[in-house]
């Protein structure tokens, strides 16, 4: 079964997340989406000659280019990067259960996100007992509504501060008051449909929230917007995840025949999969991030986390002459219709990241509340999957190089690669080259595990989702329930005396049986393809 899937990332001049569906009225009202565009008002068709856009030319990260907009390569200390004083965005809250703790990792700080019901708050704290170092992830909401180490039952409150030490004597001094037995409560805080937590605890960020707070983005507030979530744990390094969400050349390649693009016109068409040249500018790039321009669209890095795009679906029309210089708008933007491809990165370990995609948009809305969410993550899964292992390799071939030496191991030459650019100047002369992981690591990348662990959709995706965990369970309780029917027909047959059922009876239970079975297979098989295990084999694409 193949389903809807969402959207692509912004600097794509194609959709991404975009598959056949087999519902024919969400494939109108969706699907055939344009390129990236800007949201402006409508305008009669124009005929535009040559491209007024300056072009960054994607040539290495330290490399200038003839027109480029980018401010000078001039490094002062106080312009570094600080990866320790930013809000990271740590899950939806949508997959969280309030009835238990849950554990993440953020920057290779292990942590727990519970539910506090007596300040009616999301806390965030060091996954560790100040006991014995038991991660309290493990643990339990006690029936006071305290955060319980199941190890030895010590509990703490919504400050970090111990409550309760079960060991220690009833009459005797209250040694849980003392500051060694309170767990680190970094601060925490719910925007957007996300929690986000601050990587300090130190007391004097206790009140953060009020003086710096996350990029806010008032659509995925907006009732009249749509906001499914999709989060994804991923076996390639947080820097090679930025990189691959600002590349719009690999889409008709890496993602081909699982995802619907924009017609290239025959002109310009080279090959089958449809690849063109294409036209980014990059606008500004500073300490916090850039902003990048296309005849369609613009996108912007915030850093660390944030990379985002807009667009209006059902515009404007592009072609290009085989020059490719040349772009003729066919027909007006309407004004009101506006999507926006949200994603947000997150640094997990070296080689780890986590991925939450959100696409929010103002118009089919009626859709995602007719359709459970992990019907739309079937195609979203997919799309990860396809370019999964090329990047995991990818990764470890840049690794070798070094990321300093980034310019001299690729050969960047086009403009389709400015945004991957642009990312590598900003993270070369802001971000100290990589995150900043305070040496908690060796600088070396795990190994490569077998493919079928390296494409695992069961404990990257299926057990953080709540909505594909519930159907990943219903689907098993119905796969069993055929069987029985399955068996239950053919022993009633079997065991009924001549007469007593009739020639048509049996033959109608026999048939139930035979269809159950094989409903019972292709339903075990679509369970493992879609929450388990998913190959991809590009060359019988």
């Amino acid at each position: 079964m193949e389903a809807l899937k969402a959207f692509s990332v912004p600097s794509f001049q194609c959709p991404l997340f975009l598959t056949r569906n087999p519902i024919s009225i969400i494939e109108k009202s969706i699907l055939r989406i344009p390129f990236f565009r800007r949201s402006t008002p409508s305008l009669p068709v124009i005929h535009r000659k040559k491209s007024d856009f300056k072009f960054f030319t994607a040539i290495s990260p330290s490399a200038p280019s003839t027109e480029e907009s980018v401010p000078p390569e001039e490094e002062i200390e106080s312009e570094k990067f600080d990866w320790y004083s930013q809000w990271y965005p740590v899950a939806p809250v949508c997959d969280l259960d309030k009835r238990r703790p849950h554990g993440k990792k953020v920057l290779g700080i292990d942590i727990v996100i519970w539910w506090d019901r007596n300040e009616n708050a999301w806390k965030v704290f060091d996954d560790s007992c100040p006991h014995r170092l038991a991660p309290l992830s493990e643990g339990r909401i006690d029936q006071w509504g305290r955060l319980q180490c199941v190890y030895h039952g010590w509990c703490f409150g919504g400050a970090g501060d111990c409550k309760f030490i079960p060991q220690a004597p009833r009459d005797g001094p209250p040694i849980h008051t003392s500051n060694k037995a309170c767990v680190a409560a970094y601060p925490s805080c719910v925007q957007n449909g996300i929690i986000w937590f601050w990587p300090n605890s130190d007391p004097q960020y206790k009140d953060i929230f009020s003086k710096k707070r996350p990029h806010y983005i008032p659509e995925l507030d907006d009732p009249s917007f749509t906001n499914m979530m999709i989060t994804r744990d991923i076996s390639y390094g947080y820097e090679v995840l930025i990189e691959n969400l600002m590349d719009p050349a690999h889409v008709p390649y890496a993602h081909y025949g699982i995802m619907r693009t924009a017609k290239t016109p025959e002109s310009v068409k080279a090959d089958r999969e449809g690849g063109r040249p294409l036209e980014i500018n990059i606008t500004k790039l500073d300490k916090n991030g850039f902003t990048a321009k296309q005849i369609f669209g613009e996108n912007r890095f915030i850093p660390p986390c944030l990379y985002y795009g807009y667009f209006s679906p059902g515009g404007g029309q592009s072609k290009t002459s085989s020059g490719g210089t040349k772009d003729e708008i066919l027909s007006p933007v309407p004004p009101k219709k506006k999507a926006f491809l949200i994603f947000f990165c997150i640094p997990v370990t070296p080689g780890n990241s986590r991925l939450i995609f959100v696409q929010p948009r103002n118009f089919a809305v009626w859709i995602e509340r007719i359709f459970p969410r992990w019907i739309f993550h079937i195609g979203q899964n997919l799309i990860l999957d396809s370019d999964l292992y090329l990047l995991h390799v990818e990764e470890r071939k840049l690794k070798e190089a070094g990321p300093i030496n980034w310019h001299k191991a690729c050969f960047v030459p086009t403009k389709s690669d400015a945004l991957v650019v642009s990312y590598r100047r900003w993270l070369n002369k802001y971000g100290g080259t990589q995150v900043d992981w305070r040496n908690k690591y060796s600088g070396e990348l795990p190994p490569t595990p077998p493919r079928e662990q390296l494409l695992d959709r069961y404990w990257t995706h299926t057990v953080l989702c709540s909505s594909c965990n519930s159907a990943y369970k219903g689907l098993n309780v119905l796969e069993i329930a055929l069987q029985v029917i399955s068996v239950s027909s053919i022993a009633i047959v079997a065991a009924a005396k001549q007469g007593v059922i009739s020639i048509a009876a049996r033959y109608a239970l026999v048939s139930m049986a035979v269809l159950c079975f094989v409903a019972s297979k292709w339903l075990s098989h679509f369970i493992y393809k879609t929450f388990r295990y998913h190959d991809y084999d590009h060359a019988f694409r």
